[in-house]
């Protein structure tokens, strides 16, 4: 009987090996998703939101993408041409990409058109005004998903910021585009933030670029208000390098709607830093290529938001930031 026992331990062994490696073949990925290559199409209204792709990028790398291994980026930059932008958005709804990502409500906006009935999933990085392009925060109803900036939200809160780097301001002049992406919820967010925290707008309307830098010695001066509030609208940034040395040398502070409009000159702002944007679509994206439909995933708000100001600015209109402001602020631009 011991000998028999004996005999029966050595097939064992070779029982179990064959198992085990039977095991770990099944375990392996397939060789299809071993190599699968995913395709994002990305649409930039212009340079101004690179550091939302910045953010995007890096994200995406960090869950495990790699560009030219596993992630093709087919990037689209229209540099403010709107007609451009039309061309561009058609392109990749041609492409077909496993998904678009949209740096801006501008390129969301021609996206609507361009993929519309072609079921491309798209995520946008930065819109003011999600609604336009989504039947609810809680699910687009569409191929849309993304974040939303909240610029239109805290429209409120930068008017209480204005008011308290300036304490005795009455009236204030607000910006406005009447063709811009975000006019009428802007425009009204602005005058019901003006009506309860009792400030006077003096309201100026353009409708294009050119008019806002050929008008801006007439409207954007003392005579008709102590300050400037800028809007979440294309037309700040295409006029930036022009408007804001404007509106320091007529000494008028200036809250804008996001970082950038700060770091260009702007005096102050409360709102989401893109790059940080960026990283926030991007895990919307990751569970997209994991199986998940834009409609089912709901619409977020900016996980961070920045008190930024412009030290610079202040000095450049004489004005002087209490101290209990900085000590707050989340960045200090020099």
């Amino acid at each position: 009987m011991k000998r028999d026992i004996e005999r029966e331990r050595p097939m064992k062994k070779w029982i179990v090996i064959p198992v085990l490696i039977t095991a770990w073949i099944l375990c392996l990925p397939y060789p299809s998703e071993a190599q699968r290559i995913y395709r994002i199409g990305v649409l930039l209204a212009d340079d101004w939101f690179a550091p939302a792709f910045d953010g995007f990028k890096k994200k995406m790398e960090e869950l495990g993408y790699r560009e030219g291994k596993n992630l093709k980026y087919g990037l689209y930059n229209a540099n403010w041409d709107r007609n451009l932008l039309t061309e561009m958005a058609a392109r990749l709804s041609q492409d077909k990409p496993d998904v678009i990502v949209a740096s801006s409500a501008t390129a969301a906006a021609a996206l609507a058109t361009g993929t519309r009935g072609a079921d491309i999933p798209v995520v946008f990085l930065s819109v003011a005004d999600p609604l336009r392009f989504a039947k609810s925060y809680a699910s687009s109803g569409n191929n849309f998903t993304g974040i939303s900036t909240s610029s239109i939200n805290l429209t409120e809160k930068r008017i209480e910021l204005l008011k308290e780097l300036v304490p005795k301001i009455k009236r204030a002049i607000t910006l406005h585009n009447s063709r811009g992406p975000n006019y009428e919820t802007n425009l009204h967010a602005t005058r019901e933030a003006g009506k309860r925290l009792g400030l006077d707008l003096a309201e100026v309307t353009v409708s294009s670029s050119d008019e806002l830098i050929q008008r801006a010695t007439s409207l954007l001066t003392q005579k008709m208000g102590e300050a400037v509030i800028f809007p979440p609208d294309p037309i700040v940034t295409a006029t930036q390098k022009t408007i804001y040395p404007h509106v320091i040398r007529e000494r008028l502070p200036s809250v804008a709607a996001s970082v950038g409009n700060v770091h260009a000159g702007a005096l102050a702002t409360y709102a989401a830093d893109y790059f940080a944007l960026g990283q926030q679509g991007a895990m919307l994206v990751n569970k997209i290529l994991k199986g998940s439909r834009p409609v089912d995933l709901p619409i977020e708000q900016p996980l961070k938001l920045n008190l930024v100001i412009n030290i610079k600015t202040a000095k450049g209109i004489g004005l002087r930031i209490p101290k209990e402001i900085l000590l707050r602020t989340d960045e200090i631009v020099e």
